[in-house]
């Protein structure tokens, strides 16, 4: 029986090697990549931030109104950092206009950069959203549904690509009992936003809002979990000061009331 050379075993071997080498490493769309400005987040990213050319999910926690608020002001804080160019405009498609403008402004997306697009079903809703992504002119596009199976996702994610515009999907919970990120998608990235304990305050008064931000996959890296301070008025998160500080800094009221 005629076996095979040795030399081609090995060039076999290696040209595997290079091709699983290859796919292991994400390859950015080549549009500009909004980074978070914290390092825990930035560095835990593939491409050093969320990649402007491409589908990324937010889900709330869980099905309650906090979580969703958190999840709603998050993807409304990534929107105002891909639009922070004077004349930038983000795209919302959606299906029932319930959002409460102020809260997003809080977040840093100003009524002013918003263009609404509202469908009759979430069908629609999804389609206005790639048809935005498409035309090119957009800096975001953002489109909340409670449905939406890799086939849309896919569309979604090709036409965030081709029109060099990052999409944000906000996923609605549908049931108490199913977890919207359950289902599976071609998004980049996939992100659950919670509600969590607001940091200690040296005097009476309410804290800077903070939530619980899990990535729960991406591409070409691994997932991760973090505390944050929620989104201020340009849209940018922060990390919660550590023990040691903020011990430092009840200290330091103190002898100022003193």
């Amino acid at each position: 029986m005629q076996t095979e050379p040795a030399f081609a075993v090995t060039d076999r071997a290696r040209l595997l090697a290079e091709l699983k080498e290859r796919i292991a490493v994400p390859v950015a769309s080549g549009a500009p990549v909004l980074r978070f400005g914290i390092e825990a987040i930035d560095t835990r990213l593939a491409h050093g931030g969320l990649d402007g050319g491409g589908l990324h999910e937010v889900a709330a926690a869980s099905p309650t109104l906090g979580d969703d608020a958190a999840a709603t002001l998050f993807v409304a804080g990534a929107a105002a950092g891909f639009a922070a160019e004077p004349g930038a405009a983000v795209a919302w498609a959606l299906t029932r206009f319930d959002l409460y403008a102020p809260g997003l402004e809080q977040s840093g997306l100003s009524p002013s950069k918003l263009l609404y697009c509202e469908g009759q079903d979430e069908v629609m809703a999804l389609a206005l959203a790639e048809d935005c992504l498409r035309d090119g002119s957009f800096a975001a596009v953002v489109a909340e549904v409670k449905s939406a199976d890799q086939t849309a996702t896919r569309r979604l994610q090709l036409a965030a690509a081709d029109g060099r515009t990052p999409m944000l999907l906000l996923r609605r919970w549908a049931r108490k009992a199913r977890d919207p990120l359950e289902v599976p998608s071609a998004a980049c990235t996939r992100w659950r936003i919670g509600c969590a304990p607001s940091v200690p305050l040296a005097h009476p008064g309410v804290g800077r809002s903070c939530w619980s931000l899990d990535l729960v996959r991406q591409r070409g890296g691994n997932p991760f979990s973090l505390i944050v301070e929620a989104c201020d008025a340009q849209g940018r998160l922060a990390l919660p000061a550590t023990a040691p500080d903020r011990a430092a800094a009840a200290a330091g009221a103190a002898r100022r009331a003193a």
